[in-house]
């Protein structure tokens, strides 16, 4: 069975918790394990703060956020769509992670935690629109 819900809501830092809530209450549905649930909100956490910070800087505007969920096998797809400066987050060359956080050029490292962390990340620009999805598979908790 396939389910898919989004909410439309202003791209703001305080509605990080609001984005992060919406997404675990569908995935606590199916009983998703923690450490899945952990890496999937800190991937909301960083996706949603950067539309925030910089997509309609310094005006604001609206995201969609929609979650799909599938049960066979499991996983979550999330989407991320917003009407602001377009930009691709997957085109910024990751960190060099084994010099020191002194010596390494500051950001980026939450676009690397994502991709490192989901299964699949895709960015396109479409219809005046940034549409950045996440997919992670799930292992059912026991």
């Amino acid at each position: 069975m396939n389910e898919s819900k989004e909410i439309k809501l202003s791209a703001t830092i305080e509605n990080v918790s609001v984005v992060t809530d919406f997404v675990d209450s569908e995935l606590e549905e199916r009983n998703c394990p923690k450490t899945a649930r952990c890496q999937i909100d800190i991937a909301i956490d960083e996706i949603f703060s950067n539309i925030a910070n910089y997509a309609y800087n310094p005006k604001q505007g609206d995201a969609i956020v929609r979650v799909e969920v599938t049960d066979d096998p499991l996983e979550v797809i999330i989407t991320f769509t917003d009407k602001g400066k377009p930009y691709n987050p997957l085109l910024k060359e990751d960190p060099d992670v084994s010099l020191s956080a002194e010596d390494r050029e500051i950001g980026g490292l939450g676009v690397f935690i994502v991709k490192e962390s989901m299964d699949e990340i895709d960015y396109h620009y479409e219809d005046g629109k940034n549409v950045l999805k996440i997919r992670k598979n799930i292992e059912p908790s026991a």
